[in-house]
């Protein structure tokens, strides 16, 4: 008899440890964690515990990511009620980068507008046809390393020293990207390529709105 015959037999007569109970203590197996013999019983205790203890670690985990994701959406709401708060462009620009900065703390904050109103900072100096480009083809915001990135040139010397970044486009209601919010870190697991983008993308459309309210 083959070992698959048992199992198959065992399989199909679940009744037999109900005949012979005494065979539940009498049969031995190997114990993975300190190699004595133990019962039956005693392995399936064992592979409860694990079980309950991978259950309590994933439980561990999901209390961590909904803690984090009600700090993020916290900080998401006072960057609204700043935006909200502002009546002129540089109100506007203020919240963006104090919030972005402050509650966020991201270490580099870039903002650059080519159709939505006008100005004498940073923020309205020329941009490469070749970054509106990339942000108008930008199906959800960019992701990953500075490296080949034409928008991390606008944080100047500190460029060099950047490893990570995102790029979020600012649309008009119909589509039409007219600006580009970049932030950055010299950390390169700070804005990673499978990070999601949810709050990214909120955040770039209440930046849209309301740069287009106080439009100049």
């Amino acid at each position: 008899m083959k070992s698959e015959d048992v199992a198959r037999y065992l399989h199909d007569h679940p009744e037999f440890f109900d005949q012979y109970a005494e065979m539940l203590t009498l049969v031995t197996l190997p114990d993975p964690h300190s190699g004595r013999a133990i019962s039956i019983t005693e392995k399936q205790l064992f592979n409860l515990r694990d079980k309950v203890r991978t259950l309590e670690a994933k439980l561990v985990e999901l209390i961590g990511f909904g803690e984090e994701n009600d700090s993020i959406s916290d900080k998401v709401h006072g960057l609204a009620v700043a935006l909200i708060a502002a009546t002129d462009q540089a109100g506007v620009l203020r919240a963006l980068y104090s919030h972005l900065g402050g509650a966020f703390a991201v270490p580099h904050v870039g903002l650059r507008l080519w159709g939505a109103g006008q100005g004498e900072g940073r923020e309205f100096e020329a941009v490469a046809d070749s970054v509106k480009a990339f942000a108008s083809g930008l199906h959800r915001p960019y992701c990953g390393s500075v490296s080949g990135q034409d928008a991390a040139l606008w944080f100047g010397d500190a460029a060099t020293h950047l490893r990570s970044m995102t790029q979020v486009p600012l649309r008009e209601a119909d589509g039409i990207c007219f600006g580009l919010l970049v932030m950055a870190s010299e950390e390169p697991h700070r804005f990673y390529p499978e990070l999601g983008t949810l709050y990214l993308e909120r955040i770039g459309a209440m930046a849209a709105a309301a740069l287009l309210r106080v439009a100049a």
